[in-house]
């Protein structure tokens, strides 16, 4: 029987909503070289899907933070898939922007959140941790219990771990770069051979070169 993670990273495959291709490369924003691309926002135009995972992360909440007053969504990625979850628990929802508007009252945090609320923030990815992170401290500067985050996906990345220990987050993810693989070398998208390069990628992405 597959576990949920395994169950998530063949739906996120099969919709091309992760792509790997360790022998041609993607360029990130960041500059970085990477073998694997992630777009989760894919996930809101197959119903079955998003159903899937909006139940799924709402589970994940129920069962590890009953005691949660509101669900905030890391924009962009992440308000869709926070507003179908706070939605599915009847509980308020927020977005975090990632800079305050230039006008108006230049909010950080958009909607109505109560100072001393327990806040569970929804994150649709987790690479380095910085934008993910940077939305727990608004939260926290707002006068709130951010008691989690629960995200579809992480990289699972070194400094993404210690990053998140040091600023005290729990992170909970439905599927990770470890079940991608799994998943990808049990229907060919990859070879085994290809593995190695992967792994070698995640250890250092921000110096990998993939022509050595």
């Amino acid at each position: 029987m597959k576990t949920l993670e395994r169950l998530v990273a063949e739906r996120l495959l099969k919709i091309k909503a992760v792509k790997l291709q360790p022998a041609n490369p993607f360029t990130w924003a960041s500059g970085w070289k990477s073998p694997i691309y992630n777009d989760n926002r894919k996930t809101l135009s197959y119903p079955g899907i998003r159903s899937f995972i909006k139940l799924e992360l709402a589970r994940t909440i129920s069962e590890k933070y009953e005691n949660a007053d509101a669900i905030a969504g890391v924009a962009t990625g992440a308000i869709a898939q926070g507003a179908l979850v706070a939605d599915l628990l009847g509980l308020p929802f927020v977005y975090i922007r990632s800079t305050p508007k230039d006008h108006g009252l230049e909010n950080l945090i958009e909607g109505e959140l109560k100072p001393g609320s327990k806040v569970v923030i929804v994150e649709d990815l987790v690479s380095t941790g910085g934008s993910s992170l940077k939305a727990v401290q608004a939260v926290r500067n707002f006068g709130c219990d951010v008691v989690g985050m629960v995200a579809i996906f992480t990289y699972g990345f070194p400094v993404a771990i210690e990053a998140f220990k040091e600023a005290k987050v729990t992170l909970t993810t439905l599927s990770n770069y470890d079940a991608v693989l799994e998943e990808a070398v049990r229907t060919d998208y990859i070879d085994e051979s290809e593995i190695a390069i992967l792994q070698e990628w995640r250890k250092d992405p921000g110096k990998w070169n993939p022509l050595i």
